[in-house]
């Protein structure tokens, strides 16, 4: 029998180019792959099937290019897949959580792709499955399941799910005695959902057009959606609005947020009053969160200089910013970051040099003391608690540790572990090695890095690097466990993240020092830490693999323009990488919020310059690239899915290699990529085997 005659290699999509001019401040600028943003794109949200076949075509082509070009590394995918599975425990559940008469969990069986939620008796007695994940997605391409949330009497649950990705959430009102749908509620939702206390009326979200969430609605079970009551409708494109009750339960507050403002309003959730009632009116650089506790409102403010927050209170009754006293002081270094009221009990979250604490606040006596722990980088959070209690639960983890849920005991101080995140393949903490150094900025400034290596391979120039960083609206990247990482790591990588500004890591003027007119930090930052590992002999120019998504996509995008020697391969997922035309965009849905982030081009030309200047897809130059895997989401309503495909058409025709380029956009899901625990692991073990493939470590 002869052998086979192998199959014709694919050639690389060319994406035709078709003339359009963008124009602002006097100066154009000229797109011509702006034909792949669908005119029609609001409709590709809610119905990915109109999209226009011309640009459907494009991108099944490149997604079978990449298909084609990553066929060589099948079987190293499976095996990764496997691996990835293997760390996974498949009949996996989450700690109970008290409510009322019982204990509510999610739960996973072997084999499924979307949890159980469940609840038992707290007092003992059989377990019920509330809802199934599985059964709900059957018929969906695309299921995620948003809120999940007990009325009040505990006898109906409040579901949302999102069936495209695109972030558009329909809500099921579930009677839980039958265990069947007994109202389909609103569509076009953020997902959000507060029960009021009758556990007959539920307040909600809406998206408008183009995709914001900016009204707030009240629904009166039985009632037609139509007649759904307006709470509030946020008047100012630049805001989002959310909803949340707190622990106690007693109000429903209505947040309107921009990046560095935030405006708050409460309604009691007994429905005594149905208009909402302001706490403090927005201004420029005030930020302020509300909770309850007892007789007072607690609000966590920067309000008077306190760049990294402070604590103050209000009473009930007159909680206007005149009536407010300060509770936990403000110290700049010391970010305050989240708090929870219990009705004895104040807890926060507070980060120091890019490692956090939780204090604990006995609200009789005064008396504080933190939780303490002793490892060189970790990560821990607040779950939370029932209101009138002395527990509070927190996990913690690091790049070693698997996550550890603690009940902690707030007035003996004595803490009980209740769930150890298992890995069933195996896992031995002693095997690793993280560190956590410094590296120096074109400033002087001192940038964290956390390094995750395997103790028998440690790093040296020869060893490959994978430097992850993101830099955007004050989002710090955790020192937490990963077992994905654990594939690379096991095969001679060295994981860094590079805590750089833009984030929080080290208090409010972080994020400050990397955003508007700072943002170039966020990228010199990410580049200097690259370099820093080659100066500290850890790394070599050309052996270091780049990865972020979303915003970090941008950063990953602007670091192979500013520094392309330095980097072998960069992973950009659903990368924010047209900032600029994005930006000056006002119908698209990421752009009026954003420009408390990036600044408005549209006003300002010294705006406009400096995010061209950064922007990666207009910075593309004809030179040498790193090999490149680009990733999106048909109906990703944040970074919309032309951006990555503009961005790989681009570098396709104007770059001076042929090194490894890849534009995988799924059809089927939006920015988060695939929703079933299974789905995203072979999405991972692309990823890795990309890598691999690059560095030669198949």
């Amino acid at each position: 029998m002869s052998d086979p005659v192998p199959a014709e290699p694919i050639a690389a999509p060319v994406a035709e180019q078709r003339p359009h001019a963008l124009t602002a401040h006097g100066e154009t600028r000229q797109d011509p792959w702006y034909w792949l943003r669908d005119e029609n794109w609001r409709e590709v949200m809610r119905d990915p099937s109109v999209l226009a076949p011309d640009i459907r075509a494009y991108l099944e082509a490149e997604n079978a290019y990449a298909d084609a070009q990553l066929a060589d590394v099948a079987d190293l995918r499976q095996t990764l897949f496997e691996e990835l599975k293997g760390r996974l425990k498949q009949d996996d559940s989450s700690v109970p959580a008290p409510d009322g008469p019982f204990a509510y969990f999610m739960r996973y069986l072997p084999g499924a792709e979307h949890p159980q939620f469940c609840r038992t008796p707290r007092d003992g007695g059989d377990t019920e499955i509330l809802l199934d994940g599985d059964r709900m997605a059957e018929g969906h391409a695309f299921f995620r399941l948003g809120t999940l949330r007990p009325s009040p009497d505990h006898t109906r649950l409040a579901v949302s799910c999102d069936t495209k990705g695109s972030e558009l959430y329909g809500i099921e009102i579930i009677d839980l005695a039958t265990g069947t749908t007994i109202e389909t509620g609103p569509a076009g939702t953020s997902g959000e959902v507060v029960w009021a206390a009758d556990s007959r009326h539920y307040f909600y979200t809406r998206l408008n057009d183009d995709l914001r969430p900016d009204s707030a609605f009240c629904h009166r079970m039985g009632d037609a959606v139509e007649s759904d009551r307006l709470i509030y409708r946020e008047p100012d494109s630049g805001y989002y609005l959310g909803i949340d009750n707190g622990e106690s339960r007693r109000f429903l507050y209505i947040v309107s947020s921009a990046s560095e403002m935030s405006e708050v309003r409460v309604l009691p959730t007994d429905l005594s009053e149905m208009t909402p009632r302001l706490i403090a009116a927005r201004r420029d650089g005030h930020d302020y969160d509300v909770t309850d506790q007892g007789d007072r409102f607690v609000i966590r403010t920067n309000r008077d200089d306190a760049i990294d927050y402070k604590l103050m209170s209000a009473p009930l009754d007159q909680a206007g910013e005149e009536n407010w006293t300060d509770l936990v002081p403000a110290r700049e270094g010391r970010l305050l970051r989240a708090v929870r009221a219990f009705s004895r009990w104040l807890v926060h979250l507070e980060t120091v040099n890019a490692l956090p604490r939780i204090v604990v606040t006995d609200t009789t006596s005064g008396a504080q003391h933190d939780i303490a722990f002793d490892e060189e980088a970790y990560s821990i959070g607040i779950a939370g608690g029932e209101y009138v209690s002395d527990t509070v639960r927190f996990t913690y983890s690091s790049p070693t540790t698997p996550e550890r849920t603690f009940d902690y005991d707030m007035a003996t101080r004595e803490r009980r572990l209740v769930k150890s995140q298992e890995i069933p393949s195996g896992h031995d903490p002693a095997d690793y090695v993280v560190r956590r150094l410094q590296a120096t900025a074109e400033d002087g400034t001192q940038i964290p890095l956390t390094l995750l290596h395997h103790r028998d391979t440690p790093p040296a120039p020869e060893t490959p690097v994978l430097l992850y960083g993101y830099g955007s609206y004050g989002m710090s990247m955790p020192a937490s466990f990963s077992p994905h990482r654990l594939s690379l790591v096991n095969r001679g990588f060295t994981y860094v993240i590079a805590h750089i500004r833009g984030g929080m890591e080290k208090g409010y003027r972080w994020y400050t020092d990397g955003k508007l007119e700072n943002k170039r930090n966020t990228f010199t930052d990410f580049v200097a830490a690259g370099r820093s590992l080659v100066d500290m002999g850890l790394a070599a120019p050309g052996n270091i693999a780049i990865h972020g998504g979303s915003a970090g996509g941008m950063l990953v995008g602007a670091a192979a323009n500013m520094a392309p020697t330095l980097w072998r391969a960069v992973v950009a997922e659903v990368p924010f990488v047209d900032c600029l035309t994005t930006i000056l965009d006002e119908s698209l849905p990421l752009t009026p919020p954003e420009w408390t982030e990036w600044g408005n081009p549209v006003v300002s030309k010294d705006i406009h310059d400096l995010m061209k200047s950064y922007s990666p897809y207009d910075n593309v130059a004809a030179m040498d690239y790193p090999a490149m895997l680009i990733t999106g989401g048909l109906t990703d309503p944040r970074v919309t899915y032309w951006e990555p495909a503009k961005w790989a058409a681009r570098l396709r025709a104007t770059r001076t290699n042929d090194s490894l380029l890849l534009l995988q956009i799924n059809m089927e899901s939006g920015h988060g990529g695939s929703a079933g625990r299974f789905d995203k692991l072979h999405e991972i073990a692309r990823n890795h085997a990309f890598l691999l493939k690059v560095f030669g470590r198949t």
